[in-house]
């Protein structure tokens, strides 16, 4: 069982830089169209500084940066117990190409269900860009299979 006593435990920080050619890829990678993040002239005249990062691209973003291993090895779960339960995004602001973005996690919660056989992490994030801005709040459940 996962002690309790990480409830309230913040990660280290994030950083991740966001790059054109890799919003480019990841818009490729999940069949997103939408000229806003697929093509910067489109982007550019619809209001935004540069290409749009898709909606889903953080959280892609927050696992390169290693704080979902971070998390793993701080409540020392094996990769290979887990499963991705949930994920859901508040956008407060756009995140287009050319920022950096830090993410700050924390663990909100973690309980356990049909007797212990599964345990959930429930993680939130803050994400805010290099001028400070808080752009996005991010919740991921984490299942853990024993």
């Amino acid at each position: 069982m996962i002690d309790k006593k990480w409830i309230g435990h913040e990660l280290p920080a994030s950083e991740l830089p966001i790059d054109r050619r890799r919003l480019e890829y990841f818009a490729k990678a999940i069949g997103e169209t939408s000229p806003l993040h697929t093509s910067v002239a489109a982007a550019c005249a619809a209001g935004h500084a540069d290409l749009l990062a898709p909606p889903t691209f953080l959280f892609a973003a927050e696992l390169d940066s290693g704080a979902s291993d971070a998390l793993l090895a701080v409540l020392q779960v094996p990769i290979a117990k887990i499963l991705h339960g949930e994920q859901s995004f508040v956008y407060h602001q756009p995140v287009v190409a050319g920022d950096t973005i830090t993410v700050r996690s924390r663990i909100d919660d973690i309980y356990d269900k049909k007797n212990g056989a599964l345990e959930f992490i429930v993680k939130s994030a803050r994400a805010t860009n290099q001028r400070g801005e808080h752009v996005a709040d991010l919740k991921t459940v984490i299942v853990v299979r024993h």
